[in-house]
């Protein structure tokens, strides 16, 4: 292992695997290490043996729950916009031919202590029960304006610069009340807290969107999912690192980092060995000292036998839970998942219900999510910290990804990576856009 790097990274989660394939693809010479034996990191898909021993340590899964190869089960599961970023690094990379996409059968939100489709177009918001006739009107004319606005045409502004009036401006101008600017705010343009309202009203049209796109892409839901859980995402751009000449070495512990004298990194040891780069790109677990901690997420694994009621019995949903509905200060997700997405036995569903813990009673906090489930035939409860770099990575060539939040999506994910591959190599991240049916 005395062989010279460009760039080492460490961990697979899919941030770093996302990394390490673009790099490979830019020309770099690469070498990826892992301290575990599987790939995927915090991101990983688990089988049935290996969620009790995770959870559970010294418990056999209950034989009723059937073979482990019927199970990949996802530790962070989130959903793809059909339209996103994360798609279009799968395109652009050419990783979609190692997958197989399904689509997610419905996107709903919570109002008034019951649940219900998100309108995702003028039509569905004449139709939704979320809101009055009048309140109907309004929606429809809001969203009309979201698609026709063009920087253009300064006709088709109706008065509003996206640039600088406010989301809370906007919402006055349609006269839409506190509860659409809730399912809009959260889960249509999936921002992660009301901040967003005193922001220029551009980000949130662009969301809005990009959410009404990835809707008319497929129909039903704007949400894709990879069949056999996400851990297989990690693997794919592994395959293309690896078609780039890329290097893999997974159960691999990292004892320490190795610096030159003016403070930047030259390399890492592992055990006997130290291996060399110029650059060390690694999730915040490999560099402890250098992250700071910004909260924490609580997830709960659940296993169900029957479909979330209140959804039309589909097989898979994403639920929005805006944080005014429950008096908190973060959304709380709701994933739903099923056999027919190759992630669990037949007749069995998993759920996953998220938030940024905000008490020192973590469970109670998603509480409202899991209500939302029917009976629940088993649960398993995480806390993770949510961590970030202390400091970008300019000064010492060590990049350190943030952690995976409680969104049940992809987007934060997505602009982590712009914002590593802008601080490693200077320039922003340029996606090539392939065809449509390249893409699908």
């Amino acid at each position: 292992m005395d062989e010279e790097y460009d760039v080492i990274v460490l961990g697979t989660g899919l941030t770093e695997c996302i990394l390490s394939g673009l790099l490979s693809v830019d020309g770099k010479k690469v070498l990826h290490m892992d301290r575990n034996d599987y790939y995927g990191g915090e991101s990983a898909s688990l089988n049935l043996t290996q969620l009790y021993n995770k959870f559970r340590p010294g418990q056999t899964p209950p034989e009723q729950l059937g073979r482990d190869r019927d199970w990949n089960i996802d530790l962070i599961p989130k959903f793809m916009m059909a339209n996103g970023e994360i798609v279009r690094f799968l395109t652009h990379t050419d990783v979609t031919k190692y997958l197989e996409f399904k689509q997610i059968a419905g996107s709903y939100v919570y109002r008034d202590g019951k649940i219900a489709k998100v309108p995702s177009n003028e039509r569905e918001a004449l139709g939704s029960s979320l809101m009055g006739i009048f309140e109907k009107r309004r929606m429809k004319k809001f969203l009309e304006w979201v698609q026709k606005v063009k920087d253009e045409d300064p006709s088709t502004h109706q008065g509003i610069n996206v640039n600088q009036d406010t989301m809370t401006s906007v919402y006055k101008k349609f006269g839409l009340d506190a509860g659409t600017q809730d399912f809009i705010g959260h889960a249509m343009a999936l921002h992660l807290d009301d901040t967003y309202l005193e922001q220029p009203a551009r980000d949130t049209v662009e969301k809005i969107k990009l959410y009404a796109a990835s809707v008319l892409r497929y129909g039903k839901s704007p949400y894709i999912y990879p069949m056999y859980g996400l851990g297989d995402l990690p693997q794919a751009f592994a395959r293309l690192s690896a078609v780039y000449g890329g290097t893999y070495m997974l159960d691999k512990p990292i004892s320490e980092f190795i610096y030159d004298e003016s403070g930047k990194v030259s390399g890492v040891k592992s055990g006997d060995e130290v291996v060399r780069a110029k650059k060390v790109i690694c999730d915040p677990s490999y560099a402890p000292a250098k992250v700071e901690k910004t909260g924490s997420v609580v997830r709960a694994i659940c296993l169900l036998t029957h479909p979330i009621p209140n959804t039309e019995n589909i097989d898979s949903v994403q639920i929005v839970i805006p944080q005014n509905q429950v008096g908190r200060k973060h959304d709380v997700y709701v994933a739903c998942v099923s056999s027919s997405h190759m992630v669990c036995a037949k007749d069995y569903y998993l759920a996953i219900v998220s938030t940024i813990v905000e008490t020192d009673k973590p469970e109670q906090e998603i509480q409202s999510g899991l209500n939302l489930l029917g009976p629940i035939h088993d649960k398993f409860v995480s806390v993770s910290p949510l961590e970030k770099p202390a400091q970008d990575g300019t000064n010492d060539q060590v990049f350190i990804s943030k952690s995976y939040d409680a969104t049940s999506h992809f987007e934060t994910v997505c602009d982590d990576v712009h914002d590593l591959w802008k601080r490693i190599t200077g320039e922003p991240l340029v996606l090539k856009n392939r065809s449509e049916e390249e893409a699908a």
